[in-house]
């Protein structure tokens, strides 16, 4: 299997990868300008870049460049003693320069929407033009198996699924269970497994999240970190249809997903001394 063959498996089964091309070169080294490795995020590899050190390195890199899903470029000085400004210096003695392009191949986001409902259909609409990955669990067969757009559509129980398969860490977890119980259910066994979604928003009203958080606390304890969880989901744009909720709670994700300090979180409005999402 050629590189190409390997990107095209890595598309259909929704398994990350990254490219990996030698894109420029000045003097002695073992790679030819052209060359490809791709790297997946199952630490397979496919092609060559070179071998030895030069090869190493552009493995390892490939670990992080799947970690941050960002494009880069990087110089190496193959030989070991010698600095240019500019490139990193390898152990190796071939005394040449290579420019490594690593392209990521993937969706930028990863998406769990725990509930096949109104909501949960809207949103999968509103973020199917978005490179993301978007997996919707739900227990009832009627409402799953009628499910149009996701990426993957699983009839499991909602928390089952988690004992199951986990979350992807620096996932996107929407929870608009059919029931605040099922809902419960799924926060904490995130908490319990100790996963790492960047968001888990649950779809409630400000009385059902106080609710939710007195029970957290006695279970976890005050410490529990929150900072990750947004209740009530979505931004504060108004409107109650599923669709107008759809579009707010992908505006929120958006906005988290790009690291961009926001005003208008549902979550701002609860009321009280205490933020949860805040250590004391």
């Amino acid at each position: 299997m050629d590189v190409y063959e390997k990107l095209l498996a890595c598309r259909r089964q929704n398994i990350p990868a990254v490219i990996v091309t030698a894109v420029e070169k000045q003097g002695e080294g073992p790679v030819a300008v052209g060359k490809k490795m791709i790297v997946t995020a199952r630490g397979e590899a496919h092609g060559t870049v070179g071998g030895g050190n030069l090869e190493f390195h552009a493995r390892e890199k490939c670990k992080e460049i799947l970690k941050t899903r960002k494009h880069l470029h990087e110089r190496y000085v193959l030989n070991d003693g010698k600095v240019v400004p500019g490139a990193k210096t390898l152990p190796m003695v071939c005394g040449g320069i290579v420019t490594l392009f690593y392209e990521y191949v993937g969706a930028e986001m990863t998406v769990y929407v725990f509930g096949a409902g109104h909501v949960g259909q809207a949103l999968v609409n509103t973020m199917r033009p978005l490179n993301a990955h978007i997996t919707v669990i739900d227990e009832r067969e009627v409402v799953i198996t009628r499910f149009q757009n996701a990426d993957r559509t699983v009839h499991s129980g909602f928390a089952d699924f988690i004992d199951k398969e986990g979350i992807e860490p620096g996932a996107f977890v929407v929870i608009c269970t059919p029931s605040h119980a099922y809902d419960y259910h799924v926060i904490n066994k995130v908490f319990e497994k100790k996963l790492e979604p960047k968001y888990m928003g649950m779809l409630c009203s400000p009385k059902k999240l106080r609710e939710y958080l007195e029970k957290a606390y006695e279970r976890f304890g005050k410490s529990i970190d929150l900072s990750r969880f947004y209740a009530p989901i979505g931004l504060s744009t108004g409107g109650g249809s599923p669709e107008e909720i759809a579009i707010s709670i992908a505006a929120e994700i958006l906005a988290v997903h790009h690291d961009k300090p926001i005003i208008g979180h549902m979550r701002e409005t609860e009321n009280g001394n205490r933020r949860y999402w805040e250590n004391e």
